[in-house]
């Protein structure tokens, strides 16, 4: 797990006698730790703190608890179409540049603010640029008190970025187990835990299997994602950032990280080409559990019109480019009205990112999403301008 340099053949080796473990504490939040538990922020070791396993058992089936509801973010397209469970595993699939990491800060903001509970953040294989970025932006606003960031870095060895996940899931069960909160675990980037494994099955000179991966690619990221669950005490929910490589779905490694997913968010790099931001895909992301029994009759209703609506509208995106929107039939032009006005909609600005765009924060209850898209849908804005149902919160105006 350290560095190699400087080792020589016959230097002394000493056994610790026991596996990897790490500090744990309650004032662990707000700090910024590498593999070990050690403090990466200049700040003091964590005092008086009991040592922790970071490989362990997942929870007794007898003590997990199923996934019941839904956790509201706040977050218009995340809550309507594509929300997160409450206990479950969420990707966040996405390429540089296209707002994963805001979209990620902003997930922390909702967990403290809506929720009062708490943040782990595992940075794994981050470049040392992001990560100093990360840090300071989430002091700039004011989250970090309420988190606990994890750093295995790009220029560290494959075992340190194999194992940082494991401690940052170590310190969530910690949280979850000792104060009973709300645990939201981001890891950026699940990709990289999968070719950490790679370097150290070529390492062990095990044979490679598909495309080169690893013989026991499925077993190890079983081992990180089974651990993901809620008990009685309180409930881990995981947002987990997927580098996908060209582009490919059905790469061995993205296909059996999906496998275990319950929320599957696509950023596409098009939406944020045209300004649409947070650049959600709304047609390609999805939830497994997106069903009447969880979300209700109501909900269900709602984001199927909507997608019906955009869908249609992206069917129509060519005969539009060619002959205009004059050669759509009365009703096709509505849709697509009404579609540009909920893309629009679903635009929304971030807390975080106040200082640097000047537009204030909105988040938006589930509630009030679903009744302002029932009105669009229904055409009651059909006669509103197209940009005044951009970047804002709920149509009312004076909501939050």
């Amino acid at each position: 797990l350290h560095r190699t340099a400087g080792l020589r053949r016959g230097l002394p080796v000493f056994d610790s006698g026991g596996p990897l473990r790490v500090p744990v504490a309650r004032d662990c939040l707000g700090r910024l730790l590498d593999v070990f538990g050690a403090p990466l922020d200049g700040g003091p070791a964590l005092a008086g703190a009991e040592l922790r396993n970071v490989i362990a058992r997942p929870a007794p089936l007898s003590e997990s608890v199923p996934v019941s509801d839904i956790l509201p973010t706040g977050i218009k397209v995340i809550d309507l179409l594509c929300p997160f469970v409450r206990g479950g595993k969420t990707g966040l699939f996405g390429g540089a540049g296209v707002g994963k990491t805001v979209l990620i800060m902003e997930f922390m903001h909702a967990i403290v603010h809506l929720h009062q509970g708490v943040s782990v953040f595992a940075g794994v294989g981050e470049r040392i640029r992001e990560g100093h970025e990360l840090w300071h932006e989430m002091q700039d606003a004011g989250v970090m008190p309420q988190t606990l960031m994890v750093f295995g870095q790009m220029d560290e060895s494959p075992g340190v970025r194999f194992r940082v996940g494991l401690t940052g899931l170590a310190y969530a069960e910690y949280l979850r187990d000792s104060l009973g909160k709300e645990v939201l675990l981001l890891m950026d980037n699940a990709f990289r835990f999968v070719q950490a494994g790679s370097e150290i099955s070529g390492l062990l000179g095990r044979m490679p299997a598909t495309v080169g991966y690893q013989p026991t690619l499925i077993s190890e990221v079983a081992e990180l994602q089974e651990r993901i669950t809620s008990t009685r005490a309180g409930s881990i929910t995981a947002v987990q950032a997927v580098y996908v490589p060209a582009d490919d779905m059905t790469d061995p490694a993205v296909s059996t990280i999906l496998s275990h997913l319950d929320t599957t968010v696509i950023l596409s790099r098009t939406q944020a080409g045209k300004g649409i931001y947070p650049a959600v895909d709304p047609l390609q992301s999805t939830n497994k559990m997106m069903d009447r029994s969880l979300v209700g009759e109501r909900h269900h209703r709602v984001a199927e019109a909507v997608r019906e609506h955009l869908a249609r509208y992206h069917e129509l995106e060519d005969i539009i480019a060619m002959l205009g929107i004059e050669a759509l039939s009365e009703a096709d032009r509505r849709i697509v009205q009404r579609a540009r006005r909920l893309q629009r909609y679903l635009t929304q600005p971030f807390h975080v990112v106040t200082e640097h765009t000047g537009i204030a924060g909105a988040s938006v209850p589930l509630e009030q999403t679903l009744t302002d898209c029932e009105a669009f849908v229904r055409g009651d804005y059909d006669d509103l301008p197209e940009e005044r149902c951009y970047m804002r919160g709920a149509m009312q105006e004076g909501s939050t």
